[in-house]
């Protein structure tokens, strides 16, 4: 709510007394601007009132005035909240233990004003522990705005009453409350209600204000105690509090100017002992805290208000917390500017080992760096000290603040060592934020278990320019992989149990297992109904169907032949590459030849990388082709009841994990690598709340596996369709190694020293190779954004190697090309490429997509070939001019192209450097990841293994870190 609401809404309202013991629920923060001024104990509604000689005649009639007048500006107040939010309805629970008088008063003045009521009844011999349960549920529960304790004194215990979050405190009662209270803090006016219907009685009563006065509190204990005495002193009364046995209680009850009674009078205290002309109230019956009382009538006076008015004024105060705490909840949900402290770097000369450097740093706590970029508690889940999931709730909660500019990074074709697109990602993020003081997101994939272990080893960047801890990155990080890899592999469990059922037992044997008897009566799931569908069976009664629906039904006829999923580890492990499974007695025979895969290439990570939200994600396993049946028909994981099993394994994946940088600057980790066989990028969904965070003058650098050709084109053809996203700028990652490598320099072995070409200066060989980084930026500026080349310098690099680079970029198109030492030196050795980034993301944008999803297959795969690869044509197989013809006809020709090709050449050939030419490239197979939603063309032979061995190395040198682990590869391999 914005400020000005306050003039729109100028009423001035009582204060609310906290009950004794008084816990609010859980549900969403809150708080009214608008309502801030309404119960301001020196406003202009506690002075208006008739004084008289039968002064609680008058009281009376003004709190029931009081009452109403705070019943119609709540109501107003209200509906001008739903102006804004349509779709906003507060809604207060109330806990009730035991007996449930002053329920009715309560739900007819929230439903007066518009608001819910949802009544919690427990029975009055319900133990602390289960009350607290449901306090804890109701915190929790984001459509419960404010919660209301009834326990009466029996049920009230401190653990209780502090169960509540403050932020849905409508009675301010917790401790957390009083607290602010006692120390000058009213939360906005957000003021116990039971002790505002005081105040305003008191000062009716007294027909002037209450300065000077002493007011005698008579068995008030608890939060309503602490309340009165708070505002009493600041309208300078002074206060006594004291309990019905004190010895000198006669004396102070005619010493006394004003008595509020708490608790009902014991017997034994004589009605003679009341001065005849003392003012009181008694608020012994707490309706709101559920307290009833009983006996006699604790003292007379001359001016007395009745219970009723007490509970009419203090329930409206109630109501109109309620309404204040849901205007702060909506305040909370805006975007919040970042404070964010940096972390200090200082790096050292000889620069130290990866791990020697994360170990080094002290990280911030992931919750504090959470609320630094603007989260909210209840928007990240923690894992340990530096890891935190984010929940998608933030999209729906930012979903009109505008997107910050996306940033990708790319790279030229690379050495079997990597050219550190990572490592440029982090530098560029630590040189935004820490140095330039512009808010940025690094958004990385999760790195696999096979190259970490492999002679490439993680990916978490290096040097000073990396995220940490880097153990817990490179190493499960917070599951996802995991995950993967046990729905891939339920997946692949489900297809070889339901051939082995379908080949040993009857349609009926089928039908009852699939369909069981429950009750005595059969009912069809969901997904069985829509499986009936997709047969043309239109029949909702399990017993109607024929013997011939009947076996269409339960059997698949899975055509073993053409299973195309495969079991995953995220292990390089050659012995799992070809293996029969089915072997044992149990099988009865049935046994297949089959593989193992990586898990990083099952389907379900590219489904992961490119969802939209949890619903998205189950519709999207659910199309997940796995085999065709006998007669040619595909059968999908939905055919064999499993979509909702594979969406529960992934329902925590689907969340980015926060991490941070050296320098402390936030990092989404999502999805997996490799984009020669998959697409290779970072999720969608990281990108999209990363954009949210970062504010509309932020960047988010995300990464695109590999070169250029292959990632970044991936990103172009397939995320930003799926996404909708568009970056504003690409940075282009070259080194001065890779380019000598294209211009004919000797080949480059992960594990093995560099040949003299690449330590000494060579100005030729880079020159020549320059070439690959032409055609990178040509390939980049197919699709209509800048470019800019970030070169990765290395110790080795001379000064005139660099400034060749740098010149031939600019005259090749780049918007800029910028040396970049933040390996050595941190966010400050990319400091121009942040400023070279920012002001190419101002240039005009031209976006614009290689290809019209409605060509053919083949012609969409010619595209590509020609554009980007330099091919003259291609040359299909039978086997892929089949299934493309297959895929044309099942519906899915105008899928985008997903190619899986080598990355270490622009061609199908590895050993084919720098800018191969007039070459025919052959497409051996074509397969379709319906679910992730792409057709993928297999080039020449690249497999799985071949990115499991590179490293980044750069120093150039080989450790002994790193020969530890090629001798570990080898034994594993």
């Amino acid at each position: 709510m914005r400020l000005w609401a306050l003039r729109r809404f100028p009423w001035r309202l009582p204060l609310r007394a906290a009950s004794p013991r008084l816990e609010p629920k859980p549900s969403s923060r809150s708080g009214s601007v608008v309502a801030r001024s309404w119960l301001r104990p020196d406003s202009a509604s506690f002075q208006r009132g008739v004084c008289s000689a039968a002064g609680g005649r008058a009281a009376q009639q003004g709190s029931n005035g009081a009452a109403r007048e705070i019943i119609e500006s709540s109501r107003k107040a209200l509906n001008f909240l739903q102006k804004e939010h349509p779709a906003l309805k507060p809604t207060l629970s109330v806990v009730q233990v035991g007996d449930y008088l002053g329920q009715e008063m309560i739900r007819n003045t929230a439903e007066e004003i518009g608001l819910n009521t949802v009544h919690i009844c427990l029975p009055p011999d319900c133990t602390e522990m289960e009350v607290i349960n449901e306090i804890m549920k109701l915190n929790e529960n984001p459509k419960i705005h404010g919660i209301l304790l009834r326990l009466g004194k029996v049920s009230s215990t401190s653990k209780i009453v502090n169960a509540v979050k403050p932020e849905k405190d409508v009675n301010r009662a917790t401790d957390f409350s009083l607290a602010r209270l006692v120390h000058g803090n009213i939360q906005d006016w957000v003021v116990p209600p039971s002790a505002g219907a005081v105040i305003w009685i008191l000062e009716k009563l007294a027909c002037t204000s209450l300065d000077g006065k002493k007011v005698l509190l008579l068995g008030v204990q608890g939060p309503l105690e602490i309340s009165l005495q708070c505002f009493l002193r600041r309208k300078g009364a002074v206060t006594i509090s004291c309990p019905w046995e004190m010895k000198q209680l006669q004396t102070l009850l005619h010493d006394t100017d004003m008595v509020v009674v708490g608790s009902t009078k014991p017997k034994e205290i004589p009605v003679t002992w009341m001065n005849p002309d003392i003012i009181t109230v008694d608020c012994s019956h707490d309706i709101l805290w559920g307290q009833n009382g009983s006996g006699e009538h604790p003292i007379r006076s001359n001016s007395h208000t009745p219970t009723e008015a007490i509970h009419q004024l203090a329930v409206a105060i109630c109501m109109q917390n309620l309404i204040k705490l849901t205007e702060r909840w909506i305040e909370n949900q805006q975007y919040k500017t970042w404070n964010l402290r940096c972390l200090k770097l200082q790096p050292l000369s000889p620069v130290p080992s990866d791990i020697e450097i994360s170990r080094a740093q002290s990280p911030k706590g992931i919750d504090v760096l959470a609320r630094e970029i603007g989260l909210l508690t209840d928007e990240i889940e923690i894992y340990g000290q530096t890891k935190a999931k984010v929940r998608l709730s933030l999209l729906e909660r930012l979903k009109d603040q505008p997107d910050g500019k996306l940033v990708l990074v790319a790279g030229i074709t690379p050495t079997p060592l990597g050219e550190g697109k990572s490592t440029v990602t982090i530098g560029l993020v630590q040189a935004l934020t820490a140095h330039l003081k512009v808010n940025s997101f690094a958004c990385l994939r999760q790195p696999s278990q096979g190259p970490t272990f492999g002679v490439k080893g993680g990916a978490a960047g290096g040097g000073y320019a990396q995220v940490i801890p880097m153990e817990e990155f490179n190493l499960h990080l917070t599951g996802d992989i995991h995950a993967i890899t046990a729905a891939n592999n339920l997946l692949a469990a489900a297809i070889d149990a339901r051939i082995l059922h379908e080949n040993t037992q009857s349609d009926k044997a089928l039908y009852n297992r699939l369909v069981p008897l429950f009750h005595g009566e059969r009912k069809f799931s969901a997904i069985q109904l829509a499986r009936l569908k997709r047969l043309g069976i239109t029949k909702m009664d399990p017993t109607t169907l024929t013997e011939d629906e009947i076996s269409r039904f339960v059997r698949l006829d899975i055509d073993t032949s053409t299973i195309t999923w495969r079991r995953v580890v995220d292990t390089n492990d050659r012995f799992l590459r070809k293996i029969t499974v089915g072997q044992a007695s149990t099988e009865k025979g049935f046994s297949r030849q089959t593989q193992f895969d990586i898990a990083v290439a099952s389907e379900i990570m590219a489904i992961l990388a490119l969802t939209s939200g949890l619903s998205d994600m189950r519709e999207r396993l659910g199309k997940i082709v796995v085999a065709n049946n006998k007669q040619g028909q595909l059968v999908t994981a939905e055919d064999l009841g499993i979509t909702g099993a594979l969406s529960v394994l992934m329902k925590d994946a689907i969340k980015p994990t926060l991490m941070q940088t050296l320098e402390g600057t936030p990092v989404f980790v999502h999805a997996g690598p490799f984009a020669n066989i998959a697409h290779g990028n970072s999720s969608v969904l990281a990108d999209k709340i990363a954009l949210k965070l970062v504010g509309k003058e932020g960047y988010v650098v995300t990464e695109a596996g590999f070169g250029a050709d292959i990632g970044m084109e991936k990103f172009f053809n397939i995320k930003c369709r799926t996404s909708g996203l568009i970056p504003s700028v690409v940075v282009l990652v070259a080194t001065v190694r890779a380019l000598k490598m294209h211009g004919g320099g000797p080949n480059v072995t992960a594990g093995a020293p560099l040949k003299k070409e690449y330590t000494e200066e060579n100005l030729k060989l880079v020159s020549d190779g320059c070439n690959n980084l032409k055609k990178q930026i040509e390939i980049a500026q197919h699709f209509g954004v800048p470019v800019v080349v970030a070169l990765n310098v290395f110790r080795t690099d001379s000064p005139a190697e660099v400034d060749l680079v740098c010149k031939i970029a600019k005259e090749s198109g780049a918007s800029d090309a910028v040396p970049c030492n933040h390996w050595s030196d941190g966010g400050r050795g990319a400091v121009d490429l942040a400023q070279a980034v920012m002001r190419a993301a101002s240039q005009p944008n031209h976006f614009r997509y290689l290809y019209d999803l409605e060509l053919p297959i083949t012609e969409k795969i010619r595209i590509i070939a020609q554009k980007i690869y330099g091919a003259q044509d291609i040359e299909l197989s039978s086997v892929s001019q089949s299934q493309i013809n297959r895929y044309s006809q099942q519906g899915f020709g105008n899928l985008p192209i997903c190619m899986a090709k080598t990355h270490l050449s622009l061609s199908h050939m590895p050993d084919w450097k720098g800018v191969p030419t007039g070459f025919i490239l052959p497409i051996s197979d074509v397969r379709a990841s319906i679910g992730a939603g792409f057709i993928y063309p297999l080039v020449g032979t690249c497999s799985y293994q071949s990115s499991s061995f590179m490293r980044k190395t750069p120093d150039h040198q080989i450790t002994n870190e790193h020969h530890a682990r090629i001798a570990y590869t080898a034994l594993l391999l």
